[in-house]
């Protein structure tokens, strides 16, 4: 098969010869920046890679094409739905890229099909290599008869009360297919009789009823659940002929959203909008490899959908995100080392209030997963919740957990006669009813809920904490990168500031105002919010990167985000380039900017780490002459983001700090191992280190140095004691000398 590590993404590309004449590039040209939904595709494509990379371990493998599976799903789901909708509005303005909406559409069918290969290709090797460690996704057919006996007793005690099958015929009509389920189409006849009858039955994947792999025995071979029903049906339908027996899937649009202007209550047009989603337009349907042309074009009529384009046909397994049930096989030699997150060198060995600490130091750089969410953020929430000097806590939460500790904090926080404010973002997709929940849980605990600025979605990280410190009030905080959702601050690496900066504090009082107020202010003293002074100020930092450039020659600008979409930033980023700034780009997924272009952007790189961790962590640096300046936060360089969304970021001002954030941006462009360079023509190409090279990827060092600096910090702590102690000693002895002994 083509191996992904040694091909680069392959798409079409609408590119026209760029001048070698920097006067001559016209930065309006749409050659020059790079599809949205194609550079995201692309991203995945390098996720893919992991799959197939041998050297890796076999769960881990299979958890990376489980996690293609996932996302492909929600592309379909929010892209392809999103561009559905605009080719059927008639809309046919190219995009920056010079692309219509019905050609996106066309590359990205081509070009998910060609993955969808690929996956299917991948998958076959990891069954083999599975195999091989005795872990086996078997038929049911190629079981032996007393396996095939135990799973037969199994289905008819736990799997088929579950199941209703619906008749297909003039009286009844064709059934609902919710989204994102697995379904058989049956079709059989009576016994003698000649006529062809269908029914649909649900394959009840859940929680509640079954897991998708049914284990069989007590070794690791498994079936899938849709699989044993279909060769159970004689159950379903006593004495009846089964002819055929396919399966199929659908997608549907996910980009439902009412009318939130004209709306009473946000909370009921929120409930509103996901019941719409479950009848929204299907946008993909998959079907088994075989199965009958006319069922095909039938499934294809009755579900609205253009057979051509939008049927998919599987080979083996479909749905393979059901596969992250394998990676949880408690089998530690096909997993990565376990991970566990380290303390805080500032915290782990200091028992103190978390207050006092924080006003001891310069703010806390918060790296995770390489340092505890549990000890870190839920300490301070913790801390905050039960400490009597604390007056109120304010917070924005876009998601959260049910395993974590937030809401418990929150919610113990009100009954101590705090003041607790949480704006709870009910528009986090995908995540609207788990916030509902959490929403209507702190309302009944007291605290006070609001849903955010009219129009925009609330995408800040933010805790502040108001606590009278002697006779005056401090204001704390914590500003970060990622969600408080403490699972995925075991998988995502983030960011975090814990802090107590006055003139940061006042600038998160006047953006909480405006969060569960009205007006915005007219500027802020530290931090850059959007939507209305980020892009400004970013487009300003750039322009004056270049004018600095232009006078000594030291212009430097690196950005680390998921993703580079907004034109006028990309547009700005050409212009600095173009004036000789080196430009470093570190960006997850998509990314319009296309580096090494002669004459234009010669200066620049881009490169995309995919690794153990998801890379969720945003960093700004500008070099600005010398007087550095760094800022984490929120927001990625979306239109989106900059334009429609609440985000802030906050400037890292300490120096132990800012060495720390340096260390990421360094240790993260020269990865040899997970690092992927974009080419001038938007195509990746992987690093490859030599042979002798014995350097670890960049989150493995990554996990070293928080392991090393809490060592040093330990030992740092033992040293001081001793010396303490040692103090503490001649004080006694000296004090013994001059009492003659007696003492």
């Amino acid at each position: 098969m083509n191996n992904p590590e040694q091909i680069p993404d392959q798409y079409e590309t609408t590119e026209n010869q760029v001048s070698n004449e920097p006067s001559a590039v016209d930065l309006d040209d749409a050659s020059l920046y790079l599809n949205r939904e194609l550079t995201w595709l692309s991203f995945n494509r390098r996720v893919l890679a992991e799959a197939s990379r041998e050297k890796s371990p076999l769960l881990e493998r299979v958890k990376f094409l489980a996690i293609v599976s996932n996302n492909l799903d929600e592309f379909f789901m929010k892209r392809m739905g999103g561009l559905k909708q605009q080719v059927a509005a008639g809309i046919s303005v190219p995009s920056v890229d010079g692309r219509t909406p019905m050609q996106q559409l066309e590359e990205c069918h081509k070009v998910t099909r060609e993955m969808q290969q690929t996956q299917e290709q991948i998958y076959n090797e990891l069954l083999q290599a599975l195999s091989e460690e005795q872990i086996r996704i078997s038929e049911y057919q190629s079981l032996d008869e007393h396996q095939q006996e135990k799973l037969r007793d199994h289905f008819q005690q736990n799997i088929f009360p579950m199941l209703t099958p619906l008749a297909m015929d003039p009286s009844h009509p064709f059934p609902f297919i919710s989204n994102l389920t697995l379904n058989l189409l049956v079709t059989l006849r009576f016994p003698g009789g000649h006529d062809l009858h269908m029914a649909r039955v649900k394959v009840p994947v859940s929680q509640d009823v079954s897991s998708r792999l049914i284990k069989v025995g007590e070794d690791y071979t498994y079936v899938t659940l849709d699989d044993l029903i279909a060769n159970n049906l004689d159950m379903l339908f006593p004495g009846m002929a089964i002819e055929s027996c396919d399966l199929f899937r659908v997608t549907r649009n996910a980009n439902v959203e009412l009318d939130q202007e004209a709306a009473n209550d946000l909370l009921e047009t929120i409930e509103s909008e996901l019941r719409e989603r479950h009848f929204a337009p299907i946008v993909r349907l998959e079907i088994s490899n075989g199965m009958n042309a006319v069922h095909r074009g039938m499934l294809a009529a009755e579900l609205g959908l253009n057979e051509e384009q939008d049927v998919y046909t599987i080979e083996g397994m479909m749905a393979l995100r059901d596969l992250f049930e394998l990676t949880k096989l408690n089998l530690p030699e096909l997993h990565d080392l376990p991970h566990h997150p380290v303390d805080h060198p500032q915290l782990a060995h200091d028992r103190r209030n978390i207050f006092h600490i924080l006003r001891d130091h310069q703010g806390l750089l918060l790296q995770h997963p390489y340092e505890s969410f549990s000890t870190t953020v839920e300490r301070f929430l913790r801390t905050a919740a039960e400490d009597p000097k604390v007056l109120a806590i304010k917070m924005t939460l876009y998601r959260t957990s049910a395993d974590g500790n937030v809401l418990d904090s929150l919610t113990k926080a009100a009954r101590n006669g705090k003041q607790v404010a949480v704006l709870v973002e009910l528009k986090a997709r995908f995540d609207e009813a788990a916030n509902i929940r959490w929403a209507r849980r702190l309302e009944q605990a007291g605290i006070h809920v609001t849903y955010g600025v009219l129009g925009l979605k609330t995408h800040s990280k933010l805790i502040m904490v108001i606590r009278k410190d002697y006779s005056q009030l401090r204001r704390y905080y914590h500003i970060g990168t990622g969600n408080y959702h403490a699972g995925t601050a075991r998988l995502y690496t983030d960011l975090g500031l814990l802090g107590c900066d006055e003139e940061i504090g006042k600038d998160l009082t006047e953006q909480f105002n405006y969060l569960t107020g009205y007006s915005p202010p007219p500027s802020y003293r530290k931090i850059l919010a959007a939507p209305y002074t980020l892009k400004q100020s970013l487009l300003n930092k750039i322009e004056r990167e270049i004018k600095i450039h232009r006078e000594s020659s030291t212009g430097h600008i690196q950005l680390k985000m998921n993703a580079l979409e907004d034109p006028d930033i990309v547009k700005s980023l050409y212009k600095a380039t173009q004036a000789g700034v080196k430009v470093e780009l570190i960006v997850r997924d998509t990314c319009r900017f296309r580096p090494g272009i002669k004459g234009l952007s010669e200066s620049g790189s881009v490169v995309s780490i995919v690794g153990r961790f998801l890379e969720h962590a945003r960093i700004t640096y500008f070099h600005n002459g010398g007087d550095e300046e760094y800022f984490i936060g929120s927001a990625d360089l979306m239109q989106r983001n900059l334009m429609q969304r609440v985000e802030v970021l906050v400037p890292v001002e300490a120096p132990a700090l800012r060495q720390e954030l340096r260390l990421m941006l360094d240790v993260q462009l020269g990865d040899k191992h997970n690092a992927w360079d974009m080419q001038s023509d938007g195509t990746y190409i992987r690093r490859t280190p030599a042979e002798e090279d014995k350097s670890l990827n960049c989150q493995e060092t990554l996990i070293g140095v928080a392991e090393r600096r809490l060592e040093a910090a330990k030992k740092h702590r033992e040293k001081r004691m001793r010396e303490k102690l040692m103090t503490h000693f001649k004080h006694r002895l000296k004090n013994h000398s001059q009492n003659g002994g007696n003492g």
